[in-house]
């Protein structure tokens, strides 16, 4: 199923042309275009890299996840809240990992509603083949930017996630409404 972006490419370029302008008035929809152009270029250009070992790019960010759990693991839950993108099929995705021998799942002893999920052999192999690749993709992607100018971005980004994630506890993301949790404890 192909889509009309026409739309879409249109208010791009309008927005795009406004962002250079400068005016306080848009910069916060011009900043947004150029994060999202961004991250559908740098997503595309990962995408290649991650291909040529056979995976997605949901799935190997949950073999790096799993990675970075290292021998405790994480519960299914807990690999979606690590999500980059959000998958909201965690579980297969997780049940056609598990059939390619890339991850194993065991049932917790001592709390049998629990699930780990763990990184196998084969899936840690995948991730070392693409260690070096992905590491010299990011490195062009950044290249010929001062570290300085790197660690301000960083810095910059971060302060918008927290921003970000604390707008998201405090409100139904879908609806914009309140969370009402939040407002009943406020009363």
């Amino acid at each position: 199923m192909r889509f009309d972006n026409c739309r879409y490419n249109d208010y791009i370029r309008c927005v795009s042309s406004e962002f250079h302008k400068s005016s306080d008035a848009n910069i916060e929809a011009g900043l947004f275009v150029a994060f999202m152009q961004i991250a559908d270029a740098f997503g595309a250009q990962a995408e290649q890299v991650i291909k040529t070992a056979g995976l997605t790019a949901a799935q190997y960010n949950v073999l790096r996840i799993l990675r970075g759990a290292g021998y405790a693991g994480l519960a299914c839950r807990e690999i979606g809240e690590r999500m980059i993108s959000r998958d909201p099929d965690i579980t297969r995705l997780l049940d056609r990992m598990e059939k390619r021998n890339l991850i194993t799942r065991k049932r917790q002893s001592d709390d049998r509603r629990v699930v780990k999920t763990f990184v196998t052999p084969q899936g840690l192999e995948l991730l070392k083949i693409l260690d070096r690749p992905v590491s010299a993709l990011h490195k062009r992607q950044f290249q010929g930017i001062p570290t300085a100018k790197l660690k301000a971005l960083a810095a910059m980004l971060e302060e918008i996630r927290s921003q970000q994630t604390a707008q998201e506890a405090d409100c139904d993301v879908s609806s914009g409404a309140p969370n009402k949790s939040k407002q009943s404890d406020s009363k």
